[in-house]
């Protein structure tokens, strides 16, 4: 499985933008590849910093790239 930072760096080389980690954790949790919430989160029922629609298919072809999604 890949890394944060080996996601993030293809996504900077393909589409030439820094993808930050929570979207990344937001997608990947989305898709069940997360074991559970941080134990310092906020509020439990809300990210902060939620993956904005127009890039989540972005961080979604970087998980399949990576073969961690279908």
């Amino acid at each position: 499985m890949a890394t944060y930072k080996q996601i993030q760096e293809y996504l900077k080389n393909k589409h030439g933008r820094t993808f930050k980690s929570c979207w990344i954790a937001h997608v990947k949790s989305d898709h069940g590849l997360t074991k559970g919430q941080s134990p310092n989160r906020y509020d439990p029922n809300k990210r902060v910093h939620p993956c904005p629609d127009l890039l989540r298919s972005n961080v979604e072809d970087a998980l399949k790239h990576f073969k961690m999604i279908p």
